[in-house]
């Protein structure tokens, strides 16, 4: 599998007048967050940090990793349980096809792509980008005394700025990550879903 790269911001001009087309203004929350990750270089850090998982050359380009990711934070800011649930989220929303880069007229990922993502990314890489993003929500002002919100869901940082725990449950990200590894049907005793969780053969004798 080749690595998808990051979507351009040019798209094409769509076959029909402005005015006939949907718009939303978009979620500030979000709208804000994506200024950051584009002033931080998220996307090329991303896929830096995920080149080791992918062949060079061969297969059609997966879902890129920046996507990928911003995937998880919605997912993870807005409490939802499964990868189905993010898919459908982000397809129904407009303000998060904004925040994904995807218009209107375009598939957004579904369950299984972002399944497969997940489990070709190993638990580290996961920490590492989640953390990426806390520094720099941090440095750039959108954390402020240890929490960040979005809508009515308040999530707290902890004293070291390395990881984000939801008050309503105190779900951490990567808890997060392994309860989205269950929920897709990989066994609880797995030592890292995120990676090479998969759902277990019986072996053959013989």
């Amino acid at each position: 599998m080749a690595m998808g790269r990051k979507r351009g911001r040019e798209k094409q001009e769509a076959l029909f007048y402005a005015s006939e087309q949907a718009e939303a203004p978009g979620h500030p929350f979000y709208e804000q967050l994506n200024r950051v990750l584009e002033e931080a270089g998220f996307d090329e850090h991303c896929e830096r940090q995920c080149a080791k998982f992918y062949h060079t050359k061969l297969g059609r380009p997966s879902l890129a990793p920046g996507v990928y990711f911003r995937t998880l934070l919605i997912g993870y800011f807005e409490g939802i349980g499964s990868e189905r649930g993010i898919a459908w989220r982000v397809a129904d929303s407009l303000s998060l096809r904004r925040f994904l880069k995807y218009g209107l007229n375009e598939a957004t990922p579904d369950h299984v792509t972002i399944s497969r993502t997940r489990r070709l990314i190993d638990e580290a890489t996961h920490q590492a980008v989640f953390t990426f993003v806390l520094a720099e929500v941090a440095e750039r002002g959108l954390l402020k005394g240890k929490t960040i919100g979005i809508d009515a869901t308040t999530l707290e940082a902890n004293a070291a700025m390395k990881s984000l725990v939801r008050r309503d449950s105190g779900e951490s990200y990567m808890e997060y990550l392994r309860r989205l590894a269950q929920e897709a049907g990989v066994e609880a005793s797995d030592e890292a879903p995120t990676a090479s969780g998969r759902r277990r053969r019986p072996t053959r004798n013989g």
